[in-house]
């Protein structure tokens, strides 16, 4: 297997990310090797009298992700500067940190059910259709 050297960890903090991040980890010959992100979906809501984006609902969510992926790191001995929590599509903002980085390889995880949409995840597929490095999905 190849000596992976900029390895991104897209986490779900509101599910069971600790099988993910121990693979990422076993991958990495050193913690600083990771980045570890997880992106808040804008909250966007609709009304009789237009759509409107639930502001502190999203920034709450944001400040609980960094603070988890925060926790997560110093367990882990990863530097504060690699950690990320951006505001924007998933997919996007995975794809966009993935270049900005030079990773060489994502490890997520992903649902399995059925079809490879839903094998995947929708996430999980997005990511993989649309970055120029290894992945690898964790079957959770």
């Amino acid at each position: 297997m190849q000596n992976y050297q900029n390895i991104l960890v897209p986490l779900d903090i509101y599910s069971d990310h600790k099988i993910v991040l121990e693979r990422a980890l076993t991958l990495a010959q050193k913690p600083s090797q990771l980045n570890l992100v997880y992106v808040t979906f804008p909250h966007v809501y609709f009304e009789s009298y237009g759509v409107g984006v639930g502001a502190d609902y999203v920034n709450d969510n944001q400040k609980n992700a960094k603070e988890t992926l925060l926790k997560l790191a110093k367990k882990h001995h990863i530097p504060e500067s690699q950690i990320h929590a951006p505001i924007g599509s998933p997919v996007d903002e995975i794809h966009q940190l993935s270049e900005r980085i030079k990773a060489d390889l994502i490890v997520l995880g992903t649902h399995g059910q059925s079809g490879l949409k839903l094998l995947l995840g929708s996430t999980a597929n997005g990511v993989l259709h649309g970055v120029k490095c290894d992945v690898l999905a964790i079957k959770i």
